[in-house]
């Protein structure tokens, strides 16, 4: 595979260096763009955000493993080399297709809050906290649901031992992995000051600076929770010392303590939720529902802009015309989105209502082929009292991965993983990073009308995610894709482009990931970076729309079956590959 660093910028300032909040900054700075060649495999194949992983996960469907084995092994090692990303102290949402039955399956290994945890959680006389403070914060951490999601798809659809699944992890955390350039700068661009002392001595030397690109990483801390899982289980991370570890770190975390406790530990469920699927140019797109929103919005945008001829060839991607109309469709589809949209456990949602056809067909009439519409705003789709819900507050950052397998098979997973923001809530315990998940809440629990805000805090309550592992189907219903992204609130916006890319523009598996990014989560029009997009954003800015160029950084994996052969993208924007065989 080609690996060619190309001119970009591999610092981004840090929020010092900008005098700005880091929430106002990307969610994860630049390191680089390295061009990456189509991947073509006739057995199986894999795509993740680092090299390493890939080859753990091949390393698992060379030894007949299926599609789940490869991802558990694959996201550990993750959670070692990514660690800023995804790892055991977070959450994930995963998508299973089983060739032989036809069947797909959702499951939902989302972190909850604490039982402990109130509306209020995130005010401070009656207003919201910074949200830095939130984030370095015992209180922004939720019960990790990874380990127990990854046992709970192993025991429904692994073929290869448990405990083989941890051998790469535990080899690389024994003897070191090299630091990468996109870890250095992603430490370099967050800061030790973010960080817990515990964490901090991991990372970085002792006079702050993080440690250089080559050096050998070792972790014991990590390779002993691996051990421990893969002997004793989930329950190894949800009691006993590892489970102590973890509670006693988010009670002693600098500046406000948090309140897990054990308990929550224990009472950790994944749950099994059925898909959310709509019909786009006779394909059948799939994903998670709530608490993801993923779905429903990536669905809509798409039912949004099916009525408009976006170009049918390669030629056709990227032209004005067409990326006006997808915009305006994801201004709409957010727009109800940051309505709506929460864990369905706490509130009804109205899934079937924001698809429902004659919904779709009233709120694609808002759009004008010429013309950006001054402001969108949320629908009242069927049997949904529209005043019931409050104006949303929810600030999102991105800390996530993303990787997709075909095994030899024919069986699918697309599967995204995250502790939140970049290193989540810097907190350090077993050899890795607790999630700060609990800062996807709105930190407003009630609107400025007194409304309560779908996506308020609540005790055991997940948290609304744009996370949006997708598989698509072909016209015969046949496995065609799976694919997705990390980029906080911006993954839906990832994932319809590549969608469109694959759909609608017949677009090889990389051709479409290296498409550059672009879209709005509702109000201006965020554009990648780059000279291809220069002269797009002058045209956009003629239709109305506000241009906001920005770095966008996905993690876009894709794997996908056509002409009888396996192909794999990887984001060129980070340092993954696909592998197959």
């Amino acid at each position: 595979m080609l690996m060619l660093l190309v001119c970009a910028p591999l610092h981004a300032p840090s929020a010092q260096e900008a005098g700005l909040p880091r929430a106002q900054l990307e969610p994860e700075a630049g390191s680089g763009r390295t061009q990456k060649s189509l991947a073509i495999s006739n057995k199986y194949l894999i795509s993740t955000a680092n090299a390493l992983a890939s080859e753990a996960g091949r390393e698992m469907l060379r030894a007949g493993g299926s599609a789940t084995d490869a991802a558990i092994a694959a996201q550990l090692v993750l959670g070692l080399v990514e660690p800023q990303s995804s790892g055991l102290g977070g959450g994930a949402f995963f998508l299973h297709w089983d060739e032989g039955r036809k069947e797909l399956l959702t499951y939902d290994g989302r972190e909850t809050a604490p039982a402990a945890a109130r509306p209020d959680r995130f005010l401070q006389n009656g207003k919201p906290m910074g949200f830095g403070m939130a984030v370095r914060s015992g209180l922004s951490v939720g019960t990790p649901g990874l380990p127990r999601l990854l046992e709970h798809v192993h025991k429904r659809h692994g073929k290869l031992p448990w405990t083989k699944l941890f051998e790469p992890a535990v080899k690389l955390a024994r003897e070191g992995f090299e630091i990468s350039t996109r870890l250095y700068f992603m430490l370099r661009w967050f800061g030790a000051e973010g960080l817990s002392p515990a964490a901090r001595r991991y990372f970085f030397d002792n006079n702050g600076s993080p440690l250089p690109i080559g050096h050998r990483l070792r972790n014991p801390d990590y390779a002993a929770t691996l051990e421990a899982l893969a002997k004793g289980g989930a329950d190894a991370f949800y009691s006993g010392a590892i489970a102590e570890a973890v509670v006693a770190t988010v009670k002693e975390a600098p500046g406000t303590p948090g309140d897990l406790t054990l308990a929550d530990l224990a009472a950790y469920k994944v749950a099994e939720r059925p898909p959310v699927c709509v019909e786009y140019r006779a394909r059948r797109i799939c994903g998670m529902g709530p608490p993801s929103s993923g779905a429903v919005t990536v669905g809509q945008t798409l039912k949004l802009i099916e009525r408009f001829d976006l170009g049918r060839t390669p030629d056709d991607a990227m032209r004005i015309p067409a990326m006006h109309l997808i915009v305006e469709a994801e201004r709409l589809a957010y727009a109800d989105r940051d309505r709506y949209l929460a864990d369905a456990d706490f509130i009804p949602v109205p899934v079937a209502g924001l698809l429902d056809p004659a919904y779709v067909a009233t709120r694609s009439a808002l759009i004008a082929p010429g013309k950006a519409m001054t402001q969108a705003t949320s629908g009242e789709p069927p049997d949904v009292q529209k005043r019931a819900f409050g104006t949303d507050a929810t600030v999102e950052s991105a800390g996530t991965s993303h990787l997709s397998v075909i095994d030899a098979d024919g069986n699918a997973v697309a599967f995204t993983t995250t502790i939140e923001g970049p290193f989540g809530s810097g907190l350090f315990a077993g050899g890795f990073l607790l999630n700060n998940q609990l800062t996807d809440f709105s930190f407003r629990p009630d609107d400025a009308d007194g409304r309560p805000i779908a996506n308020r805090v609540e005790g055991g309550k997940r948290p609304r995610s744009s996370m949006s592992p997708t598989i698509v189907f072909d016209e015969d219903g046949r496995l065609f894709a799976a694919l997705g992204s990390p980029g906080g609130h911006r993954i839906i916006l990832f994932v319809v482009k590549t969608l469109v890319g694959l759909i609608d523009w017949q677009l090889d598996a990389q051709a479409a990931v290296d498409l550059p990014n672009f879209g709005s989560t509702g109000q201006t029009l965020e554009l990648e970076y780059g000279w291809s997009t220069m002269w797009k954003a002058l045209m956009l800015k003629s239709y109305g729309h506000a241009i906001t160029p920005d770095l966008m950084n996905s993690g876009l994996h894709v794997v996908a079956k056509r002409a009888g052969r396996l192909e794999g993208g990887a984001d060129p924007r980070r340092e993954g590959v696909a592998l197959g065989d």
